[in-house]
């Protein structure tokens, strides 16, 4: 079935909208907040108690999920003006067109370089979703995950809804399979370390934010340690995790008593010194290897992106540990 046009009507008061494809199985009050930016949710939901909102001349509740070429109606609303969106320098739009390291119908992903955030927000004109609608090349383009600003590797894009439903449903279900590449400041002994610790997110006076380990106010969170080699001073580590907290990479590394290398944020600063010194400047932080599992109609998907030049040169530079 082709798409419906989005807009199959207009007047001064009211809109009729048709659902398209990629909105297809959405709710409806997901569908109105998305098509009435500035307005406040409360006034969404009081538009919908109120029947004002219709779909194909009905009444239907707030979690009634939409189908391709439904009618949609909307009633006259204030909307607040948006500011005008930043497009990424062509500098940035290029360098990530040069990071695509799979597409395919439903997904684009990118090795995301370190320093990038995935989207913009507080005191971050654009991220890596921003400056890839800024190709103006599709419809539609979603962050099926995200990754801190300063770790490299694997990030998915979802082209059509479903396919950011397959993968959000993976992500939720810890049927996806996420590794990374850390290097952890000292020798960790042994073989492959589980920490298996909740995590609860908070806000440090200034407002940055902060994630700790605790058991009876986090998150259920997991990952698995899996020495790799041992440099002077330093253990590279394949990183599995089974579940995708803020952080948590850093955090359970720091459970260990191992803090990532170049981590400003949880490692303390005479343990990083030395690692500066031999020309460390970012987190040694990088998510090489992403497994969707088959689901449906769509086959298992692999993305694996190679542990960016700057760290492997680093880790030349720290020679084998003893």
């Amino acid at each position: 079935m082709s798409p419906a046009k989005p807009e199959i009507s207009t007047s001064p008061q009211v809109r009729k909208v048709a659902v398209t494809d990629n909105e297809a199985g959405q709710r409806l009050d997901n569908f109105l907040l998305k098509r009435l930016p500035g307005v406040p949710k409360s006034h969404v939901y009081r538009l919908l108690r109120s029947g004002q909102v219709r779909v194909d001349g009905g009444r239907v509740k707030p979690d009634r999920k939409l189908v391709v070429g439904e009618e949609v109606r909307i009633p006259p609303v204030r909307v607040a003006e948006r500011g005008t969106a930043v497009r990424a320098p062509d500098a940035v739009l290029n360098r990530l067109r040069e990071a695509i390291i799979h597409e395919d119908a439903d997904y684009l992903a990118i090795c995301k370089p370190a320093g990038f955030a995935s989207h913009g927000g507080t005191g971050v004109a654009y991220g890596v979703i921003e400056a890839a609608r800024g190709w103006d090349k599709y419809e539609f383009l979603e962050l099926a995950h995200r990754l801190d600003r300063d770790t490299s590797g694997v990030l998915l894009l979802a082209k059509t809804r479903k396919g950011l439903l397959r993968a959000q449903k993976a992500f939720r279900d810890g049927t996806a399979n996420k590794r990374y590449f850390a290097l952890l400041i000292g020798r960790l002994q042994g073989g492959a370390r589980d920490v298996d610790a909740a995590l609860v997110k908070s806000r440090l006076a200034n407002g940055e934010r902060y994630v700790d380990v605790d058991e009876e106010e986090g998150k259920p969170s997991k990952s698995r340690f899996n020495p790799q080699a041992h440099y002077r001073d330093a253990t590279l580590c394949e990183v599995e995790i089974f579940s995708g907290r803020t952080h948590q990479i850093r955090v359970h590394a720091l459970a260990l008593g191992h803090a990532v290398a170049g981590d400003r944020k949880y490692g303390q600063r005479e343990d990083q010194k030395p690692l500066r010194e031999k020309g460390l400047r970012r987190m040694f932080l990088h998510s090489h290897f992403l497994q969707l599992p088959a689901d449906g109609e769509f086959s298992k998907l692999i993305v694996s992106a190679p542990m960016t030049d700057d760290l492997r040169q680093f880790l030349d530079k720290l020679g084998p540990g003893r």
